[in-house]
C-alpha cells in the first residue's frame, strides 16, 4: 500500500491524517463501508471531544492470556479506553450509532476498576489502606528531609562554606552546594561536583531519613504489585470484554479522525458506489497547493490524455487513482460532493521508469512486464504514465492498440498519457475510448491546466522549448527538420481542437435553450390541465341543472296528466342528451404500468378494458374509471407484483361479507387481508368480518398489527361469540 501512496504523492496527506489517530494504526477501515459511512454521518450531528492519547495494547492483551501481571500504567491504559465509552453513552445517539454504542455493555467489576485512577493514572485515596499509610509516611519522611536540610544551611558553622542557601536536586537526591574545608564542621557524602570545583553534598544525618524513605518506597511498590495482581486476574475473567472494547475502540478512533480530518478546510466523504464509472467535479489533488480544480467523466472504459508538456497530464491521470485510493479507504477529500466514484478491488499506477540495472532490465521489458501482470487482474482500475516509453512509438502504438482492446474484455478501466498521436488514432473509432486534450494558451506561451474532451491534442514541444530558453534560430531549424507536412498536421489537430471548443460552447447553450423550452412546455401542460378541470366542471354544472330541470317537467307531467306533455318531455331529453361538451385533451397513448392523473389524484393503471381503465391511486384504492378521462402523470418504476390470491368480493344479502384466513402462513395471510380490504373498498362495504383463528397467537397478532397502520381501517373490534369470539375480528372501513 505504501507504494501506491507514494506514488500517487499521497504520503503527506495520509501522515496529516494518521496524526488525528488516538494510537498509531493502519488507515483501512474495514467491514462494511455502507455502515462505516452511516455511522460517521450520524456521529457527525454532534458535537464530541476527540479521545485521548492511548497506547497499543496489543502486547499486554498477549500478556493477560499468559497469566502475567499488568504494570498499573498499563491497566491506566484500558480505563482510558472504559472512560471515554462511559462519556459517548451520555449522548443522545440515534440510529445505527445508538444501535452500537448500546452493545458496549461494560462489566460491572470493570466498572469499579474506573474509579480506581484520577486523570493522570494516580490511585485514588481509599483505594488500599496500606496504599494510603505508606503514602502518607512517604510525604512525612519527605517533609522531614526538607526540614532538616534548612536546619543545616541555617547552622552558623557551615554558612562559611555555603556557596548558595538552596536545596539541590542531583541524582535525585536533596543536597547542599559547598565549598572545600566542609568536612571540618559537617560529616557528609558528596554525590556531584559543579563545574565551579564546588561539591553537592549529602548530609550524614540525612542519609538515615532517605534509607527510610527508600523503605517505604519498596513497600508501597509491593502494595501496588499486590493491586495489580488483583486487578490482572479481574482482566482475565474479562479477556474477552477486553479485546472486544479494544477493537472498538480503534473503530471509532477511526470514525472520529475521519470526521475531524473532513471539518478540516471543508472535505467531503465520497461513498464508492458499485458501478465502475467515476466522474470527479472540481477535485483538487492534496499534493498541490492553490491546485485548480479538474472535473472529468471516467464513464468509458479507457481515457487517453494527449497534448501539451506540462500541462497537467500526469496530474490529471493521478487525481482520478487518489479519487478512487481515497474513496475505497473512506478518507475525506477535496471535492465537489456530487463526485462519484466506483468500486474496484485493485488499483495499479504504472508510472516510473521501469528500468533496472540489478536485474538487467530495459525500460520497455520493464513495461512489458507490469503490462503482463495485467492480464490475471479482475475489477481494476490501471493509470499508464507516458506508455510509449522506452521503444519506438510506431511500433508501440501497434502493440498497446491490441493490448488495450484486451485489457478492456477483462472489466479493467485504464487512464493513459502519451505524447504521440498514432496511438491516440488508432484508438479514436473504439467507442469505449474517451480522448482528453490538455489546453495550451498560445497567446502567452503557457499551459491552460484545462483539459477537452473528445479530441488529440498538441505536443507544443517547440513552444515549450523556447519558453525554457533554447535560443530562436535552433527551433527555427529544427521546424524545418520536423518538415512542413508534419507542421500542417498539427495546425489540423490545433484547428480541430478549436473547433471542439466552439462546439462545446454552442452544445451547452443549446442545453440551456433546451431546458427552458421544457420549463415552458411544463408550464403550459399545467395551464392546460387546469383548463380542462375547468370545462369538466362546468360540464357536471350543466348535467345537474338539465336533471333538476327535467324533475320540476316530471312533476308538472303527473300533476296534469297530459299525454302531449310526455311527448314534448322526451322531445326536450332527446335534445338535452344530444349537449355533448368535449374535454380540450390531446390523444395519448396509455399503456399498463404508465403513472396517470385522474381528477384529484394521481396512480397507475393496473389494466385496460376496452374504454375503461383499472388504476391503483396513491392511497391503494383501485377504481374504474373511463380512459379518455386519464393523462399522464409522468412515468414511474414498474412495480414488481407478486403473484395475489384471488378474493371474490360479492356483497351478500346479510349485509357484511367474511374473510377465513385459517391454515395460511403470515405472510399469505396479510396479502389476502390487503386484496380483501381494497376490494370491500370498492365494493363499498362500511364493515367486514375476518376469521384469523386462536391457535398460538401468531397469526392474530399480526392481523391486529396490520389493521393498525392501515389507513383505511377506522376501528375493529373481536366479533360475537356467535361469530368466531376472539378468533375474529369486525373491521370497520
Amino acid at each position: 500500500m505504501q507504494e501506491i501512496i507514494k506514488k500517487l504523492d499521497l504520503t503527506e496527506y495520509l501522515e496529516s491524517f494518521q496524526e488525528l489517530f488516538s494510537r498509531k494504526k493502519n488507515i483501512i477501515l474495514e467491514g462494511d463501508i455502507n455502515l462505516h459511512y452511516k455511522l460517521i454521518e450520524e456521529l457527525s450531528r454532534f458535537e464530541f471531544n476527540p479521545p485521548s492519547e492511548v497506547a497499543n495494547l496489543d502486547t499486554a492483551l498477549i500478556h493477560i492470556q499468559k497469566q502475567a501481571v499488568l504494570r498499573l500504567d498499563d491497566i491506566f491504559e484500558f480505563v482510558k479506553i472504559i472512560r471515554y465509552f462511559l462519556y459517548l453513552k451520555r449522548f443522545s445517539f440515534e440510529g445505527k450509532l445508538k444501535e452500537w454504542i448500546d452493545k458496549i455493555i461494560i462489566p460491572e467489576d470493570i466498572l469499579k476498576l474506573e474509579l480506581f485512577f484520577d486523570s493522570k493514572g494516580n490511585l485514588k485515596d481509599g483505594v488500599d489502606e496500606d496504599y494510603d499509610l505508606i503514602k502518607d509516611a512517604i510525604y512525612r519522611n519527605k517533609d522531614s528531609i526538607k526540614q532538616s536540610l534548612y536546619k543545616i544551611i541555617n547552622s552558623s558553622k557551615l554558612k562559611p562554606y555555603l556557596v548558595d542557601s538552596q536545596v539541590h536536586l542531583v541524582n535525585d537526591e536533596e543536597a547542599i552546594l559547598v565549598r572545600g574545608g566542609f568536612n571540618h564542621v559537617v560529616k557528609a557524602t558528596v554525590v556531584h561536583r559543579s563545574n565551579s570545583g564546588f561539591f553537592y553534598i549529602v548530609p550524614h544525618s540525612i542519609s538515615e531519613l532517605k534509607q527510610k524513605r527508600s523503605d517505604l518506597i519498596n513497600k508501597q511498590e509491593e502494595v501496588i504489585l499486590k493491586l495489580c495482581k488483583q486487578i490482572t486476574s479481574s482482566f482475565e475473567k474479562n479477556i474477552l470484554f477486553l479485546k472486544f472494547i479494544n477493537k472498538e475502540f480503534d473503530r471509532f478512533d477511526h470514525y472520529q479522525a475521519r470526521l475531524f480530518f473532513a471539518k478540516i478546510k471543508d472535505k467531503n466523504f465520497i461513498l464508492p458506489t458499485k458501478k465502475d464509472s467515476c466522474k470527479l467535479i472540481n477535485f483538487r489533488h492534496p499534493a498541490l497547493h492553490d491546485a485548480k480544480p479538474i472535473s472529468i467523466d471516467f464513464s468509458k472504459a479507457v481515457i487517453m490524455i494527449t497534448g501539451v508538456n506540462a500541462g497537467g497530464k500526469t496530474m490529471m491521470l493521478k487525481s482520478v487513482l487518489s479519487a478512487v485510493f481515497l474513496s475505497k479507504y473512506l478518507i475525506p477529500y477535496y471535492t465537489d460532493k456530487n463526485t462519484q466514484v466506483g468500486t474496484f478491488k485493485n488499483i495499479i499506477a504504472v508510472l516510473d521508469d521501469p528500468q533496472s540495472v540489478k536485474n538487467d532490465i530495459s525500460t520497455f521489458a520493464g513495461r512489458m512486464v507490469e503490462f503482463s501482470n495485467l492480464f490475471t487482474k479482475k475489477n481494476a482500475i490501471v493509470g499508464v504514465d507516458e506508455i510509449e516509453l522506452g521503444t519506438d512509438s510506431d511500433e508501440a502504438a501497434s502493440l498497446f492498440k491490441v493490448i488495450i482492446e484486451e485489457l478492456i474484455k477483462k472489466d479493467i478501466k485504464i487512464i493513459i498519457t502519451t505524447h504521440h498521436k498514432r496511438l491516440a488514432a488508432l484508438l479514436a473509432a473504439n467507442e469505449n475510448v474517451e480522448l482528453i486534450a490538455a489546453l495550451y494558451d498560445e497567446e502567452n506561451q503557457r499551459p491552460t491546466y484545462e483539459f477537452l474532451h473528445g479530441t488529440i491534442g498538441k505536443s507544443y514541444a517547440f513552444e515549450t522549448a523556447s519558453r525554457y530558453g533554447i535560443p530562436h534560430n535552433i527551433i527555427k531549424y529544427a521546424k524545418q527538420v520536423y518538415g512542413e507536412d508534419k507542421d500542417k498536421l498539427n495546425e489540423l489537430i490545433e484547428r480541430s481542437s478549436s473547433l471542439e471548443r466552439q462546439y462545446q460552447q454552442k452544445l451547452a447553450l443549446l442545453n440551456e435553450e433546451i431546458e427552458k423550452t421544457e420549463k415552458l412546455n411544463k408550464s403550459l401542460k399545467e395551464q392546460k390541465e387546469s383548463l380542462d378541470m375547468h370545462i369538466l366542471q362546468e360540464k357536471s354544472k350543466l348535467h345537474k341543472e338539465y336533471k333538476d330541470a327535467r324533475e320540476e317537467a316530471k312533476k308538472a307531467i303527473k300533476a296534469k296528466i297530459m299525454q302531449d306533455g310526455h311527448r314534448h318531455l322526451n322531445i326536450a331529453h332527446t335534445k338535452a342528451s344530444s349537449i355533448k361538451t368535449e374535454k380540450v385533451k390531446e390523444i395519448e397513448e396509455l399503456k399498463e404500468g404508465d403513472r396517470v392523473k385522474y381528477r384529484n389524484s394521481k396512480g397507475v393503471i393496473i389494466s385496460i378494458k376496452g374504454k375503461q381503465a383499472f388504476i391503483e391511486n396513491d392511497s391503494g384504492m383501485k377504481m374504474k374509471v373511463p380512459l379518455e378521462e386519464l393523462s399522464r402523470s409522468g412515468n414511474a418504476p414498474k412495480p414488481q407484483v407478486k403473484p395475489k390470491a384471488t378474493i371474490t368480493v360479492a356483497k351478500p344479502e346479510t349485509g357484511h361479507i367474511k374473510l377465513d384466513l385459517h391454515g395460511q402462513r403470515v405472510e399469505e395471510a396479510l396479502e389476502n387481508l390487503d386484496k380483501f380490504i381494497s376490494d370491500s373498498l370498492i365494493a363499498g362495504f362500511d364493515e367486514v368480518l375476518v376469521y384469523h383463528g386462536i391457535g398460538m397467537g401468531k397469526l392474530a397478532a399480526a392481523v391486529k398489527k396490520y389493521l393498525d397502520k392501515h389507513s383505511k381501517v377506522r376501528g375493529y373490534e373481536d366479533a360475537h361469540p356467535s361469530s368466531g369470539g376472539f378468533g375474529a375480528k369486525v373491521i370497520k372501513l
